[in-house]
């Protein structure tokens, strides 16, 4: 497409597509914020998969939020077709000016060429169809001691556009009726703001967490120093079969001088913010509720892996150093970004962690 010049008081309406996993679209949320803060009188739209609403819906500076379920292409051709030509009527009925796709998914580029907005930006990927379909692109992410927030934001440097620190905030709203809620479910078990721990220990891929008797013995740790804990997890057979082992090794080990609430499997996202949202501290691996936790304010300690904790770190855009990263010292191959040792699922630098390493991140946090 020709380059044209941008010009951010000409802009009407914007779309932002992120169509990756819940952690990836929470931290796009500060390319909305920034958007409509230098173009005030832009309807800012997005387009997500649907799983992952949860993470813009609400966010103030939006406008419409469109979506797409994996689950169509599970319906059949003919409902798929039905489905996807809705969203594109829905879409085209904007007529947007400017297109800001954050990954390389080769649906952007067909949608670009289908609602002709008059800016549209991307990532470099290749050339061909994809270089032919956009009129700015920013550089792929490649240096891994950069934020995804940071490099998300290039998006918009490349149209002139420079962030402040405000702009780079990580914005998720769970809602006043959900925040009550889970204030009344807290009142209910007798835990007060800021008078407990949060623990979510697992992720969807096995390889990120931690050993069950690990993080037992952390939460024995805690315990003993007389914080409740608060345990979660995503519904998934997996996680929550990683909870009861923890369960069960804390059992064995016979100490709780404080309570702990299992709530695995029981909350949705939103709730899941809101709760995190009262913790003292918020103990996890690299995970989505990682990225929540940091974004509603929460001191995180975050037990990091193969992946890479300067890209995927938690974010905190005051530069107070309010979080926590543990990694092995250890393990120079580290992060590998690999499933795994070799690919094996089992990462030798997490199962190896010391908890007392761990536990004297969050010892450090509490005391802060």
């Amino acid at each position: 497409m020709p380059r044209d010049v941008f010009s951010p008081p000409g802009l009407r309406r914007a779309l932002v597509i992120k169509l990756r996993h819940h952690g990836d679209v929470l931290l796009s949320t500060p390319v909305i914020s920034m958007l409509k803060r230098l173009a005030p009188q832009c309807e800012v739209d997005a387009l997500v998969y649907a799983d992952t609403a949860p993470m813009l819906d609400g966010h103030p500076a939006l406008s419409q939020l469109h979506l797409i379920d994996r689950g169509w292409k599970r319906q059949g051709v003919l409902r798929q077709t039905a489905a996807e030509w809705k969203l594109v009527s829905a879409l085209r009925t904007r007529r947007y000016d400017l297109v800001v796709h954050l990954s390389v998914h080769t649906r952007g580029a067909w949608l670009v060429r289908l609602l002709r907005p008059r800016w549209s930006v991307a990532p470099s990927f290749r050339d061909g169809f994809w270089a032919g379909s956009f009129s700015h692109f920013y550089p792929a992410q490649s240096d891994p001691q950069r934020h995804t927030v940071d490099t998300n934001l290039d998006s918009l440097r490349v149209l002139g556009m420079e962030p402040t620190a405000a702009d780079q905030r990580v914005t998720l709203v769970p809602g006043a009726r959900v925040e009550a809620h889970v204030a009344e479910l807290l009142a209910g078990h007798g835990l007060q703001p800021g008078g407990f721990i949060h623990v979510h220990p697992t992720s969807r891929w096995a390889f990120k967490c931690w050993p069950a008797a690990r993080m037992a013995a952390l939460c024995d740790a805690l315990a003993a120093k007389g914080w409740p804990i608060v345990m979660t997890s995503a519904p998934d057979a997996g996680e929550r079969a990683l909870t009861a082992d923890i369960r069960a090794a804390r059992t064995a080990a016979a100490v709780a001088p404080t309570p702990t609430f299992d709530l695995s499997g029981t909350l949705s996202l939103k709730e899941l913010a809101a709760l995190t949202a009262q913790a003292r501290l918020f103990v996890g691996v690299d995970s989505a509720p990682m990225h929540i936790a940091a974004a509603m304010g929460t001191p995180v300690v975050a037990l990091f892996g193969p992946s890479g904790d300067r890209e995927w770190g938690p974010w905190d855009e005051t530069g107070e150093s309010r979080h926590r990263v543990v990694a092995s010292n250890s393990h120079p191959c580290r992060p590998c970004g690999m499933a795994g040792c070799n690919d094996s699922k089992v990462s030798d630098c997490l199962t190896t962690l010391p908890v007392a390493q761990v536990l004297a991140a969050c010892e450090e946090l509490l005391c802060a």
